[in-house]
């Protein structure tokens, strides 16, 4: 079959035009394909890095929230644990204070159970012990080393030692001119020169019992005769003890001599040991007892005596702020004890300059329940060592009140520790479960776990960790319920264990 090539070229494409087209076409295509791919791949490479980065970005951001807290957790934890270690610092330096301070109490308070010691063995006539005493406190070179050299003689004088007595003599002379000791040391000097080698016979117990047997008469039914054998008996150089049944006799008449005897003894006129024993007898009579008016009345009061009339504790007032004796001083604190005189007691606290005799002020206010007072003090005071005495001070009078208004409230949390402890101490569980279960700092839970332990109650540290939420307090209480044996403590280490 033949086929005709005739066609219009206007109408009909041939086959060579077609494929020409067709290659053209194809190769615009090609071109514009090979542009897409080259477009795709280029975009692919810059969005790649960036969805790579953004997934990181991602996951880190969703790793970030468990790590986030984490972290927050142990800043906490850290900043607990700095917290904690500056405030065991502050302790330790307060507490190596305190320790320096209660060194040097415990030396003054040994020094004064080796004289009360001494004492006590002159009373019961052992003088080779009192000797030995005495003698190792004059070394000592305490506050007392003049009444040790004055007693050291005396027991030298007793055993028939008499250069040793003299020497002993000779130094309270020269070393303590100014001692009230010296003239009782001038008065044993003259006994011990006027006798011989033997000891003396004339302080013998059965003398002695007769003269104070004959004397407490005297003072019930003569008193005027009493007062001046009374005198030359406290000025002379008889025994510590001796002296002090005598001036107990004339303190037991209370006659109006008596008082003002006892007047002139207590402001300094017989030595200091014999002044406190004056100063606790004048306030057995009470803070209004009279003084004075015998024999010349108001105007003249007793011879040689206090002039007119005044009460014990205007006398007690006017010996407390002319002495710089604390051993003086002293008493006529623990004397308020007995006369019950809060107010004197509120005035030595606040004025005094001594922190030692302070103290000893604030605690007899305690014992003698005087919380209206050192709530005054407590108000007014800023030092933290006092303040930390009159919670003490509150203590000892058995007020819980004002204990738990310190734990609450108070703004030094040293202050609020002591308070708390106290509380445990007081039995006052019920206030410290309050406390533990309104408080947020970390040391006043400890110090509530503290004082439930000092107090013995295995119970409420049972109940703390069963339903405490820290970590940290809830070993705390679990090491302290493993201390105390108790039966609530074991029965709660069962339990742990078969868990």
């Amino acid at each position: 079959m033949t086929i005709s090539h005739s066609f219009d070229s206007g109408s009909v494409a041939t086959p060579s035009c077609d494929i020409r087209k067709s290659s053209k076409v194809y190769a615009q295509a090609s071109k514009h394909f090979k542009h897409t791919v080259i477009a795709g791949i280029a975009l692919g490479l810059l969005l790649f890095p960036v969805s790579r980065t953004a997934r990181a970005t991602h996951l880190h951001d969703f790793a970030a929230v468990p790590q986030s807290a984490q972290s927050q957790s142990e800043a906490d934890e850290a900043r607990r644990e700095r917290e904690e270690a500056q405030r065991e610092k502050e302790e330790e330096k307060r507490d190596r204070e305190q320790e320096k301070r209660e060194r040097e109490q415990d030396r003054l308070d040994r020094l004064q159970e080796l004289y009360d010691d001494g004492r006590e063995d002159l009373d019961d006539e052992h003088y080779d012990r009192a000797l030995s005493k005495f003698t190792e406190l004059a070394k000592l070179n305490g506050p007392q080393t003049d009444a040790a050299l004055y007693w050291k003689a005396y027991a030298e004088n007793k055993l028939g030692k008499k250069a040793a007595a003299l020497s002993s003599i000779s130094e309270v002379k020269s070393k303590y001119a100014q001692s009230r000791w010296k003239k009782d040391a001038e008065a044993l000097e003259i006994e011990v020169r006027q006798s011989s080698g033997t000891p003396m016979k004339v302080d013998d117990v059965p003398d002695k019992d007769l003269k104070a047997l004959a004397l407490r008469s005297l003072w019930q039914g003569d008193p005027e005769r009493a007062a001046p054998v009374t005198e030359k008996i406290l000025n002379g150089s008889n025994s510590p003890k001796y002296k002090a049944e005598i001036l107990f006799a004339a303190a037991q008449s209370g006659s109006p001599q008596a008082m003002e005897l006892l007047a002139r003894v207590a402001q300094g006129q017989s030595n200091p040991d014999l002044q406190r024993k004056a100063i606790e007898y004048l306030s057995m009579f009470g803070e209004g007892a009279v003084i004075g008016g015998v024999k010349g009345g108001v105007e003249g009061g007793v011879q040689g005596g206090v002039s007119g009339p005044r009460t014990t504790k205007d006398l007690l007032s006017k010996i407390y702020s002319s002495t710089n004796d604390e051993g003086v001083k002293r008493a006529i604190i623990r004397s308020h004890m007995l006369s019950g005189d809060r107010t004197s007691l509120l005035a030595e606290a606040k004025n005094e300059k001594s922190e030692s005799l302070r103290k000893e002020a604030i605690r007899t206010l305690g014992l003698t329940g005087g919380t209206s007072e050192l709530e005054q003090l407590y108000q007014a005071e800023t030092s933290p060592d006092v303040k930390r005495e009159i919670l003490q001070a509150f203590f000892l009078s058995g007020d819980s009140t004002r204990m738990e208004k310190a734990a609450m409230s108070e703004k030094d949390l040293d202050l609020r520790r002591t308070a708390i402890r106290n509380l445990g101490l007081m039995g006052k569980s019920d206030l410290l479960q309050s406390i533990y279960a309104k408080e947020t700092d970390y040391s006043l839970k400890e110090e509530v776990l503290n004082s439930y332990f000092i107090s013995g109650n295995a119970k409420a540290l049972v109940a703390i960790a069963k339903s405490e939420k820290d970590a940290s307090l809830k070993r705390k209480a679990v090491e302290k319920l493993s201390l105390m044996n108790s039966k609530e403590g074991n029965e709660y280490m069962m339990e742990l264990l078969n868990k």
